[in-house]
């Protein structure tokens, strides 16, 4: 009679093949297509596009730090944000060596809009607003197409 083969132990490392004997799968997609990026990169990329669309007219601009950040702090214990009062972006005024800064909230931007076209507009309005702040002017002087959409 035949002696059995003992099934082998599994090794410890990582699996080289899946159940099938096929190779393991690779990304859905090349990193160069947009699907690969994910909602955060792109949009850090709705943000640089607005800024590089006001550096034209600001060339000042090229020294302010642009941030994206998924949500604004709470500031002290039991503090909460209610609906109204979420801010979609800020401001950090230049100080001791260190750059301006203009920050977007990236969540509370997604939430107020449903689709891209929507969302680039509402962050090009944001980052118009707060360079505005900045700059001590009105938004429709940092742009003058504010508030048409």
């Amino acid at each position: 009679m035949d002696n059995p083969v003992p099934p082998r132990a599994a090794a410890p490392g990582p699996r080289r093949r899946d159940r099938h004997g096929r190779g393991m799968r690779g990304p859905v997609a090349p990193p160069q297509v947009p699907l690969a990026a994910s909602r955060a990169e792109v949009f850090a990329d709705l943000v640089q596009d607005s800024v590089e669309r006001l550096e034209r007219r600001w060339p000042q601009l090229a020294d302010i730090d642009f941030l994206v950040l998924e949500v604004p702090r709470l500031d002290g214990p039991g503090k909460a944000w209610n609906d109204e009062a979420v801010p979609l972006g800020g401001t950090v005024p230049a100080r001791e060596g260190r750059p301006a800064r203009v920050v977007v909230y990236r969540r509370p931007v997604e939430i107020r809009t449903k689709g891209r076209e929507e969302r680039a507009a509402l962050v090009h309005e944001v980052v118009v607003e707060q360079v505005a702040e900045l700059l001590g002017l009105t938004p429709e002087t940092v742009d003058p197409r504010y508030g048409e959409d």
